[in-house]
């Protein structure tokens, strides 16, 4: 049986405080698998944006507990905390959070040069990794002279730079036309059988969802189906 990657128990959100207190997740419990396909599915205000920024440690739950491996997240380190993050996790956004002014390149290697590596190394992964998505004639290209679509995959191969055995992705073909938006599926899911990465993705699309391997119904911040195996 594959060894579980995120487990969460009980993990409760909560924004604000007194009358103003908002309860975005409410005792979440959830685990997902080495090498699985999950989609996280909920209409807006559903709470499936909030509970991907915890399962990513890009925030921390009110109460309960995050599992990374065998290791439990409240008992990580800020510095600890950053290392996994960039090293274990990769991200794909809807919004594509690029350097709109910097050259596809520079964007794609940004996470290489925040761990430190050599220039000439980063280079080169860098480039790997637009070639993995076929944009390697567009490395010199600004990103701000690329299609939506082109920005996607860019996002994509900065997610890979790292080689992250568990991508996140929000919305991933939200701004996207039909079209391109099922090509950036296709390149997802075939990271996913070529190279074994965990894949979780937030979506409201039914059709999106339906390709993933288990899809996790959330309402109300609260799971309704699909948490556990």
């Amino acid at each position: 049986m594959p060894a579980q990657v995120v487990t969460t128990e009980n993990v409760t959100k909560i924004y604000g405080k007194k009358e103003a207190a908002f309860t975005a997740l409410d005792g979440v419990n959830i685990e997902i698998r080495a090498g699985e396909t999950v989609a996280i599915v909920g209409k807006s205000g559903s709470g499936k944006s909030t509970l991907m920024h915890l399962l990513a440690l890009l925030d921390r739950p009110t109460s309960g507990s995050i599992q990374i491996g065998s290791k439990d997240a409240s008992k990580l380190s800020a510095k600890q905390l950053d290392m996994i993050r960039n090293k274990t996790f990769g991200f794909v956004f809807q919004q594509f959070f690029l350097n709109g002014n910097d050259t596809a390149l520079n964007n794609v290697t940004l996470p290489l040069k925040i761990a430190g590596m050599s220039k000439k190394a980063r280079n080169q992964r860098g480039m790997e990794m637009l070639e993995a998505v076929e944009l390697e004639d567009k490395a010199e290209s600004k990103a701000n002279d690329l299609s939506g679509g082109q920005k996607q995959r860019v996002v994509i191969a900065r997610a890979l730079a790292n080689n992250p055995k568990l991508i996140f992705a929000d919305e991933p073909t939200g701004n996207l036309d039909t079209k391109t938006g099922k090509i950036i599926e296709n390149l997802l899911f075939n990271l996913n059988k070529k190279k074994g990465i965990t894949l979780v993705i937030v979506t409201h699309d039914t059709d999106l969802a339906a390709r993933c391997h288990r899809q996790i119904f959330i309402e109300d911040g609260r799971i309704v189906r699909g948490g556990k195996r």
